[in-house]
């Protein structure tokens, strides 16, 4: 595959970051308290597996119309994540320098898929 081709959703430099995001979320959460498993770790881990989903999903569709419709729900699941995120730092579940990370990765992709869905214009 030359350089810059994509052919795939996997070649999305956008879904690439949901993956990390995803990870990152989950690797945060390991650490949370065992009450949570059913609270704020699940609501998360759902949260940023709907991203790169939704990138993937819509890219399948083969409509332009419905790949920007699923690329608004990823744009929304990307803010529920950082809502959960910002309320585990207020309650002590994370360090406010993993909050800052979070923020910066969430503010780069917000900004990669935004991206994305004007250039489909």
């Amino acid at each position: 595959m030359a350089e810059g081709q994509i052919r795939s959703y996997r070649d999305l430099r956008v879904w690439q970051e949901g993956m990390n995001l995803a990870e990152a979320v989950y690797a945060a959460t390991q650490s949370f308290p065992p009450d949570e498993r059913f609270g704020l770790t699940s609501q998360l881990r759902r949260a940023s597996v709907s991203v790169p989903s939704n990138i993937a999903e819509g890219w399948g569709r083969g409509a332009t119309g419905e790949y920007k419709q699923f690329l608004r729900y990823a744009r929304a699941s990307l803010r529920e994540i950082e809502t959960q995120w910002l309320l585990a730092g207020r309650l002590g579940f994370l360090a406010p320098e993993a909050v800052a990370d979070l923020e910066q990765r969430a503010d780069r992709l917000g900004r990669q898929l935004l991206s994305l869905m004007q250039a489909l214009r």
